[in-house]
């Protein structure tokens, strides 16, 4: 299930998108905007920067801004950095999980490998400018 962490940050990363290209926008505005607490975003935005997906700067004309352009953004690499996990869809097909013993004849398993590939194709073809264009 995906948080409100990871839906909230796809919303501030819209937000950002929306505004004028290279401007700094205050998250004061950004939480006016989008109706969530300025003290949750901060801690949104805190791992945004870490992520590498947006850049801060204080001071007067401070804020946040994308570091590319909405078009470069998939929502599948927004919501993996927030929420801290991969966007594997069962626990048997994570990256690091043990191996299961039942895998050479688990029936269900090519249904669960499709289902995953199937989301994690529908969250990365999906670019942060689709959201903003609609």
């Amino acid at each position: 299930m995906i948080s409100t962490k990871g839906r909230y940050a796809i919303r501030v990363m819209m937000d950002l998108a929306e505004q004028e290209a290279g401007k700094f926008i205050p998250l004061k505005d950004v939480a006016e905007r989008q109706g969530i607490s300025k003290k949750y975003l901060e801690i949104i935005v805190k791992d945004l920067v870490k992520g590498g997906l947006v850049i801060g700067a204080s001071g007067k004309g401070g804020g946040y801004r994308l570091c590319r352009t909405p078009d470069e953004y998939s929502v599948g690499e927004i919501l993996e950095m927030t929420e801290n996990a991969s966007m594997t869809t069962v626990a048997c097909l994570a990256e690091n999980a043990a191996a299961c013993p039942r895998a050479a004849a688990c029936r269900t398993l090519p249904m669960w490998e499709e289902y995953d590939r199937l989301t994690h194709d529908f969250f990365y073809g999906k670019k942060l400018s689709d959201l903003v264009a609609k």
